[in-house]
């Protein structure tokens, strides 16, 4: 099947803005410069294409390789993350330091879980102690 695309790209090349048409057929490529002087705005651009496109004057077709569309980046770093963790990399002493740091991390966790939590049944006596000071009257 026979794709045909078509890409403008807009950049400033020293003095001037510039444009490069860029059209794919046939899996061959062809290009065409433009020059618009100063900074075209969106609609001025637009509008060139519109008027101006069938006038212009395209280099000899060049074959090339066309390009999949773009992938979602995020979906192409989860699976980067997935082949990543599948195929362990590194040296046997390399992947029992990872599994010691692993448990020491977990550790860690509970250990400072249960501070958090002996430090919240601290507080919450306290607020008892107080509160029943106060009904006491002192």
């Amino acid at each position: 099947m026979d794709r045909v695309s078509g890409k403008l790209t807009v950049f400033f090349e020293e003095p001037f803005w510039v444009g490069v048409f860029e059209h794919v057929s046939d899996g061959k490529l062809s290009v065409c410069k433009v020059t618009f002087g100063a900074e075209p705005k969106d609609y001025e651009v637009y509008d060139f294409v519109l008027k101006n496109y069938y006038r212009l004057r395209f280099s000899p077709a060049v074959t090339t390789d066309v390009k999949e569309a773009g992938r979602n980046p995020k979906r192409v770093q989860r699976e980067v993350r997935k082949q990543v963790q599948n195929n362990r990399i590194g040296t046997k002493s390399q992947q029992a330091l990872k599994l010691q740091q692993e448990q020491l991390k977990t550790e860690r966790r509970i250990v400072s879980r249960k501070q958090r939590e002996a430090e919240k049944q601290r507080q919450f006596e306290l607020k008892q102690q107080k509160r029943k000071e106060k009904h006491r009257g002192r």
